[in-house]
């Protein structure tokens, strides 16, 4: 049998490719994945390539690409003349928006640890810098 005649059923998929089988629907409802064929008996019957396809949304997925962006990212690998180009430019995108990410992160961090630090963790709670900057209060200096 060729890897392009479906022959595999969605739990031996979902095995190889290491998902859920219920990953598997919810990406062929998205249009992520191709609509399977049908057996006889009507259960899905899907080829090799669909296992490759899951690796692919699921490390993309890994490094934080949406699944609209996963969707542009695979319409994209079958460009041969702008889909390399324009995928580096949604990956630098990406980054971007995970910098921008990790910066407000650390303004939180830095908030947050100023808070503990003015803490002195016991008394009245009233008097609790944490707990009257999350009552929206100004700390008392």
């Amino acid at each position: 049998m060729t890897s392009t005649q479906p022959s595999l059923t969605i739990g031996a998929v979902a095995k190889r490719a290491g998902v859920a089988i219920d990953t598997i629907r919810y990406y062929e409802r998205e249009g992520l994945l191709p609509e399977p064929l049908r057996r006889a008996s009507g259960y899905r019957s899907y080829n090799e390539s669909v296992i490759s396809r899951l690796r692919f949304i699921r490390r993309a997925k890994d490094l934080g690409f949406t699944l609209e962006e996963i969707r542009d990212l695979l319409a994209l690998s079958a460009d041969r003349h702008r889909g390399v180009k324009a995928v580096k430019q949604r990956a630098e995108q990406r980054l971007a928006s995970i910098d921008a990410r990790i910066a407000e992160l650390m303004r939180i961090r830095t908030g947050l640890e100023q808070l503990i630090e003015a803490c002195p963790g016991r008394g009245d709670p009233g008097h609790c810098p944490i707990l009257r900057a999350l009552a929206d209060e100004e700390p008392q200096a």
